[in-house]
């Protein structure tokens, strides 16, 4: 799979998602915890918006915390743009060479995809990412990835049951490639997604 023609699709792909919601859903909470739609729609387009010096200025503001200057960052922009700009800034720049720091392509196809389906899987919609693109991001999970998003797979054999892919040893955790993609960004999960005995540590409320 070309990656970058991967990462085209997926922009054109959310785009389409976020100019079909009515505004209501704009504001619904999605996985990313503390945001809402509008918040991560707005923080996915920050890279194509932000030049390396106004992003170095925005991390001094912050102290540093790349966590905290996001954050803010994505709230501040998220009252600035209407809806369908937001959608906008993702299909104007589906080209865009943009990817996080200190990673290759496949770090923007994860962010994309990852951010999608904070989305798509907190409102119910069904989204089905293609599986070439969570399989290109599966096979791409190390301890040291898992460790930064702060997923707690120890002891825990993932499996999809919609691909050949597994990762990790232990008590058998399963369900969709996407699913168990984003429990490895450390995401919790609506019940009924994953199947398994450590499934309760992956779902919102659970342990």
């Amino acid at each position: 799979m070309d990656i970058r023609t991967a990462i085209a699709a997926e922009r054109h792909d959310l785009a389409d998602l976020l100019d079909a919601l009515p505004p209501v859903k704009w504001e619904a909470p999605t996985l990313c915890a503390g945001w809402s739609v509008r918040e991560v729609a707005a923080h996915m387009s920050l890279g194509f918006r932000y030049s390396l010096p106004k992003t170095l200025a925005e991390l001094v503001k912050a102290r540093g915390s790349l966590h905290r200057m996001t954050d803010r960052c994505a709230r501040r922009d998220a009252a600035a743009f209407p809806d369908g700009q937001l959608a906008a800034f993702l299909r104007d720049n589906a080209d865009h060479p943009w990817q996080p720091p200190m990673t290759g392509p496949e770090g923007a196809l994860g962010h994309d995809v990852v951010h999608g389906l904070d989305i798509s899987v907190a409102l119910g919609l069904g989204r089905r990412v293609p599986l070439d693109r969570v399989h290109t991001l599966l096979k791409k999970v190390t301890p040291k990835s898992t460790r930064f998003f702060g997923a707690d797979v120890d002891g825990i054999q993932l499996r999809a049951d919609d691909l050949d892919w597994s990762y990790g040893k232990g008590t058998l955790l399963t369900g969709a490639a996407q699913d168990l993609l984003l429990v490895l960004y450390g995401r919790k999960l609506p019940p009924g997604r994953l199947r398994g005995e450590p499934q309760s540590r992956f779902v919102i409320g659970g342990g």
